[in-house]
């Protein structure tokens, strides 16, 4: 049981690791792709994305890579 928890606990911590490196990208490059108005919007509208971004970047990350930049 003992490794069952150390194999669920290390997954999470990758989870957790590089959904915080990709949310720290999407937010600042890859979300101007997909909605070009948050190019214009406040820093304070990022800041409460990015919890969400990293708990969901699995969503996310074909479309950041995928989506050529959009215009308003």
């Amino acid at each position: 049981m003992e490794m069952i928890i150390k194999i669920f606990l290390g997954f999470l911590g990758f989870y957790i690791a590089f959904g915080i490196l990709f949310g720290l990208y999407f937010l600042f490059v890859g979300a101007n792709k997909i909605d070009p108005i948050l190019a214009n919007g406040k820093k304070g509208v990022r800041v409460l994305l990015f919890p969400g971004v990293v708990a969901t970047w699995p969503l996310f990350i074909r479309k950041a890579f995928k989506s050529k930049p959009t215009s308003v």
